[in-house]
């Protein structure tokens, strides 16, 4: 959406603290900032700008270089987005959006294929991404773990250590020895891109995450002052914190031994509120002790380590219906967002990270088994990094906690009262401003129109319903003061030589903003819908909220000789502007999708930044400022009535995008070689241990069959289980196997098929269960027991072998979230047994070869094509059958489709695509997608509810070919194939940022 035509055309006529008390070798981290630090001016952006700088804290904020600064952070997985080009332009929306931190965990499995080896390079530089950050100015809270949970394989623990001694998140020395390692290796990252050090811009360090399983334990103090000290001695010295799961009052300061260090620790906690209740007061509201959120520590600032922006979804969607994400963001929609984070400002929480605010993808065999392969979340950014509406309260309220400095100093203040009782009013005050703020918040299912004349708002104002309104009285708003309002601050920034003070909310609400002016001011309507009135030393302005685009009012006079500009916008006119801080003053554009940054050079004001369609631009800037350009080019302007740089002509958007059928042109071939009884297994390993550090038993009298003691942690695992002899009597065979959600197992006699069994596809129930072990038995045949009656071949020879070949896909390790070892219980095949004979079968497995040196561990597991490279671009798939879709077989096992393709998005053009596969869910089968060589996630078509899979730029040549290769697993009880595959074009726009191809080997 554009500027308005009406709009478009009618406008062209302090000192640092430097309180070192915790922290090492000369740190800057204060553990509380002087009671003195009075309200002001927050810091200005963050960079790594060589200058030492100071980070303290009190009950109220944390304190930067002696100011206050509210943290409002949002959450993105580097690992959930392998394309580091694309880090830059997701850490660029988020910091446009009003977010000034980024919360970021580190993934241990992500960075450690195998004990003592650790990659940190390609899509794995996590320190190209904290310079990334600090370029796009952004705080870092950084969350390395060692456990991070975050719903990925083994919550973060590399599979490696599933087969290794010591219970993990304990004290235990063996689990001890391999954290260290892990921790020297981040840590030498993390410690050189510290703020304190002007360096980096890493703020705040987690340890651990939501650790609840031993907090009254000696064992878990333990362990979590083992974690302290050690990262301390790395050299880390900037505040650290935990995330309490459930905000119950764990690991408060002084609940473990912190070596003699003192301070420089925070009580962090998460939420996620339930959309269908009221949320709960975290704070300055709730209840006394450790069961109240920020309550627990009074001595530091609340600290939301985790609020909910979203919720993850399982295999068959069961919480959202099969809906999928587009449910979880309908359910926790903008109005959700800001009943919950306004409740959050009421009760002093001035540290906020959004979980998620871009969630990703969880690409490859990365996902933990309660989630599959989009985390989505429904999230304000969705996974092909399109902007949804739920940012529109983010967006705001980040941008006020940033620009308008009261609300990082609230006491609670005397109860108000709205004239309609069925609204929840928080009042609180700044001691030092004496600025008042108003949360009010309506729980029912009506709209509620209502007055609070305790406040002095005796004008109605409307909250819609299960939603939430931010009013304000005393604001100074530049050098004029604010009486209230009945609409949300937004921001107010100096431009120039004038003020701009911007108020937003719903479309069509009327707005009233009233200003203390001790004299008639002089009052320029400059938009129809705007009305003003002077009485008695008070200045009345209304307007309808999105009426024609954005309705502006000019202040002037009454004691000030700078203009007072009041803007009323509504929330899609609010999602427009753009304020952007440089060194040559606040720069403030409004019009364009995007603006991803703002450079002052002379006269001009060099913009970049996106657009969808073509819109206005309206730029007010500082002082001497008298040009601007839009990513590189010259824009034509004039000067309005209101000192802005009009553009007289639009800016262009994006242009049509058409994208390639793919639906012919195919190369099939079917694999599973491994079921043929002939098939050479002689390099595989033979499954010959006798114990495991498993916490599933070995079964009695049987070989370990867990995949993982054999160096198997990814992915499909073939097992082929060899006995010699004549078996008249056999009658059934039971294959007893552990997996993750939706993990399944197929076996063939022989080379005959004896079925498929999988796991239950999870309900409401078991949405969260992360191990699953069941026992399939197959009947064999009647003409596979004459053949092992009569001898292969109906020849009878003594010395005849038998093949039992087994595929098992085990879906990944359960997270360790209650510190039970649960990543520990075993995949694959746990025990076999015979009904009718009992045969010595000695067994040999495989699964991935060794991991891809540049897309990691998780990219692969073991079936047959992965082992030799069909999924990699460049194969030789010449000889192979051509086919076109829709195209179907029957029968178990995996057939591979490939094909290449070729794009031709212009330059400029930043086009999000996606493959989207469709057919007749009650067809049984499951594909693996791979795009030149990377695995961009597996799609099972009677469960769901995923269908389209985020091609991400950079591993997809956006102007260049493309190989994508298919492996598709039908477990043989219906029709199977590929029906409808095409790709699709989730967004586009006009900008974007460079990208830079992600390398991808081929044969």
């Amino acid at each position: 959406m554009g500027l308005s035509r009406r709009t478009f055309s009618a406008l062209a006529g302090t000192t640092a603290l430097g309180l070192a008390l915790g922290g090492s070798g000369g740190s800057a981290t204060s553990a509380h900032a002087s009671r003195s630090v009075r309200t002001g001016p927050a810091p200005g952006p963050p960079a790594a700008d060589g200058n030492g700088h100071t980070v303290g804290f009190d009950r109220y904020s944390l304190i930067v270089d002696g100011r206050r600064l509210v943290l409002w952070s949002g959450e993105m997985h580097p690992f959930r987005l392998p394309s580091p080009s694309l880090w830059r332009d997701v850490l660029h929306k988020t910091r446009a959006h009003g977010h000034n931190a980024v919360g970021v965990h580190v993934a241990w499995n992500y960075h450690s294929p195998a004990p003592g080896a650790y990659d940190f390079t390609g899509v794995r530089d996590l320190d190209l991404f904290l310079r990334t950050a600090a370029e796009a100015g952004l705080y870092v809270i950084l969350r390395p773990g060692p456990y991070i949970g975050a719903d990925v394989d083994a919550g973060g623990f590399p599979g490696w250590l599933t087969a290794t001694e010591g219970r993990a998140r304990t004290s235990d020395p063996a689990y001890l020895s391999h954290v260290d390692e892990w921790l020297t290796q981040v840590n030498a990252i993390a410690a050189r891109h510290q703020f304190t050090r002007g360096t980096g811009t890493v703020l705040l360090y987690q340890i651990e995450n939501e650790y609840d399983a031993f907090a009254a334990d000696p064992a878990g103090r333990r362990y979590m002052s083992h974690l302290y000290r050690k990262v301390r001695a790395d050299g880390i010295e900037v505040p650290l914190f935990h995330n309490d799961k459930g905000r119950k009052g764990r690991w408060l300061p002084g609940s473990f031994d912190t070596g003699g260090r003192k301070g420089g620790w925070l009580y962090g906690f998460d939420e996620r509120a339930d959309p269908a209740r009221a949320p709960s007061d975290l704070g300055y509201f709730a209840a006394d002790g450790r069961g109240g959120g920020s309550s627990a520590a009074r001595r530091s600032p609340g600290f939301l380590a985790e609020a909910g922006g979203g919720s993850s979804d399982p295999w068959g969607g069961a919480p959202f219906r099969g809906k999928g994400y587009a449910e979880a963001r309908r359910t926790r929609d903008a109005a959700y967002e800001r009943r919950f984070h306004l409740t959050n400002l009421a009760n002093g929480i001035t540290l906020n990270n959004v979980y998620m605010t871009f969630g990703g993808t969880s690409w490859g065999w990365l996902p933990a088994p309660n989630v599959y392969t989009s985390y989505d979340y429904g999230a304000a950014f969705d996974e092909g990094r399109g902007a949804t509406a739920k940012l529109a309260p983010l967006h705001q309220l980040g941008h006020l906690l940033q620009r308008v400095p009261d609300f990082a100093k609230l006491d609670r203040a005397a109860a108000v009262r709205a004239t309609d009782g069925r609204l929840k009013v928080y009042h609180l005050t700044n001691p030092d401003t004496g600025s008042h703020v108003y949360v009010v918040r309506n729980d029912t299912d009506r709209e509620i129109s209502s007055t609070m004349p305790q406040a002095g708002i005796e004008v109605p104002f409307t909250v819609p319903a299960r939603d939430a309104l931010l009013l304000t009285a005393g604001l100074a708003l530049g050098r004029r003061k604010l009486k209230y309002a009945t609409v949300q601050p937004m921001f107010c920034v100096t431009a120039g030589r004038q003020d701009i003070a911007v108020f937003a909310g719903r479309h069509g609400d009327m707005a009233q903003v009233v200003l203390d002016c001790s004299e008639d001011p002089v009052t320029t309507r400059l938009d129809a819908e705007a009305a003003w009135v002077y009485d008695r030393g008070l200045l009345r302005v209304t307007a309808p909220l999105g009426v024609g685009g954005l309705t502006r009012v000019k202040v002037e006079a009454a004691g000030s000789e700078r203009p007072l500009l009041l803007f009323f916008a509504d929330e899609a006119t609010a999602l427009r502007l753009w304020p952007v801080d440089t060194p040559s003053g606040t720069v403030l554009v409004y019009g364009p999708s995007l603006v991803r940054g703002v450079t002052v050079r002379g006269d001009t004001a060099h913009l970049t930044g996106d657009t969808a369609g073509e819109t206005g631009l309206e730029v007010w800037a500082p002082r001497g400022v008298g040009r601007v350009t839009w990513n590189g080019r010259p824009v034509r302007t004039r000067l309005s009535v209101t000192n802005s740089l009009l553009a007289e002509q639009v800016v262009p958007g994006v242009g049509p995008l058409t994208l390639p059928a793919i639906d012919s042109g195919w190369r099939r071939h079917t694999e599973n070689p491994e079921s043929d009884p002939d098939f050479d297994d002689s390099a595989w390993p033979a499954a010959d241990r006798k114990t495991s550090f498993s916490i599933t038993p070995v079964p009695e009298g049987q070989p370990v069959l867990f995949a993982d003691d054999y160096g198997f942690h990814y992915g499909d695992v073939w097992y082929r289980g060899r006995f010699e002899g004549l078996a008249p009597d056999l009658a059934s065979v039971s294959l007893s196997y552990s997996t993750g959600t939706q993990g399944l197992l197929m076996a063939w006699l022989d080379g005959t098929p004896l079925g498929t069994h999988r796991m239950p596809v999870p309900d409401d129930g078991t949405a969260t269960k992360g191990s699953w072990a069941k026992t399939a038995t197959f009947t064999l045949p009647d003409e596979l027991r004459e053949e092992l009656g009569e001898g292969r071949g109906g020849v009878s020879r003594e010395g005849d072998q038998h093949v039992l070949s087994v595929l098992v896909r085990p879906m990944q390790h359960d997270q360790d979230g209650a510190a039970d070892d649960a990543h520990k219980v075993a995949r694959g095949l746990t025990a076999v047994t015979f009904e009718g004979a009992a045969p010595k079968v000695s067994w040999r497995l495989r699964g991935a070869a060794e991991a891809d040196p540049v897309r990691g561990p998780l990219n692969n597991g073991g079936l047959y094509g992965e082992r030799e490279g069909w999924h990699l671009p460049g194969f030789a798939d010449g000889a192979w059958k051509s086919v076109d879709l829709p195209h179907t077989r029957t029968g178990q096992g995996v057939t591979w489709y490939r094909r290449t393709f070729r794009l031709a998005v212009d330059a400029g053009v930043d086009a999000s695509i996606g493959l989207t596969l469709d057919d007749d869910p009650d067809r049984a089968y499951r594909v693996q997608v791979f795009l030149n060589g990377w695995n961009m996630g597996q799609y099972i078509n009677d469960v769901g509810p995923q269908h389209t899979f985020v091609l991400p730029n950079g591993i997809l040549r956006t102007r260049g070919e493309n190989t994508l290769a298919l492996a598709v697993l039908s477990d043989g009880t219906t029709r199977s194939g590929l029906r409808d595959v095409r790709l699709t074009l989730l967004g586009s726009a006009a900008g974007g940022v460079p990208v830079t191809p992600v390398d991808s080997p081929g044969r």
